[in-house]
């Protein structure tokens, strides 16, 4: 399992005098959802260089603090109470990212979201509405799987292809459209063009007659990407040369943002 965000940032609070313990618990956390969500202790251990005993004394108190529950099978779940927290993150999220996403309806006259990946799934945390008449709209809260859409493509497209596998596995990839990418083959050559170009495309792949252009927002606090979307016949070849640079300026702005915040917290 490669390093969490948490290990970082617990390294980084850990030379600024945090409490370990906190640093391990969230540490611990993010490993479990890097995991799918559920994790033996032998698992954590291996991953996390902690030994056994003070891995259980750790998970003990998360779960008697609902964060974490202990299956039948004696492994350990991310729990229930998480739900509330990532609820009001994930919508403080959305606040900070909407004037940056009206700045993008602005200069480029398409609907623009946010979305982060959750999990195996991506769902989208904020959108700002195009003022055509002519729109695309994706309702916030709404969870796709990643192989038929831009921005999970751009999550994806620095993620080690053995993962990439796996998460497509659990996932299958079905067909929205049949211009759906459905092998594993064919969606890591889709993430080779996206590490090419620095941008991703959702070619009528999640709906017939739709386009949507994605960048992740780079060193975001969480894995985070911004698209537009709209009519293909709006969102041309020639129109992608012109938004992109856009997109990519307003993902370096909008980091900038979520960097600072994340530091005053």
């Amino acid at each position: 399992m490669p390093p969490s965000s948490a290990s970082t940032a617990a390294k980084t609070a850990s030379a600024s005098g945090g409490v370990q313990s906190l640093e391990r618990a969230f540490d611990l956390l993010e490993r479990m959802a890097d995991a799918g969500g559920e994790v033996g202790l032998s698992e954590l251990s291996a991953s996390s260089g902690l030994p056994l005993p003070t891995i259980h004394r750790l998970m003990r108190t998360l779960v008697d603090c609902g964060y974490v529950r202990q299956q039948s099978n004696r492994r350990y779940a991310l729990g229930p109470r998480l739900i509330r927290l990532g609820e009001s993150a994930s919508r403080l999220l959305g606040t900070w990212a909407r004037p940056y996403l009206a700045r993008l309806v602005e200069e480029t006259g398409e609907t623009a979201n946010m979305a982060l990946l959750d999990g195996d799934e991506i769902v989208y945390v904020a959108q700002v509405p195009s003022k055509h008449s002519m729109r695309m709209f994706t309702e916030v809260g709404r969870r796709v799987l990643p192989h038929s859409t831009g921005v999970g493509k751009a999550l994806l497209a620095h993620v080690p292809a053995d993962e990439v596998r796996a998460l497509l596995g659990r996932t299958g990839m079905p067909a929205a459209t049949e211009k759906t990418i459905t092998t594993p083959d064919a969606f890591l050559n889709a993430l080779e063009d996206v590490r090419r170009t620095g941008y991703a495309i959702d070619d009528n792949e999640q709906e017939i007659g739709v386009r949507c252009l994605a960048v992740p927002i780079p060193d975001s606090p969480t894995a985070a990407a911004i698209s537009i979307s709209g009519p293909a016949g709006r969102v041309t070849d020639a129109a992608t040369e012109r938004i992109v640079p856009v997109l990519r300026e307003v993902a370096r702005d909008l980091s900038e943002v979520l960097a600072s915040t994340a530091a005053q917290s």
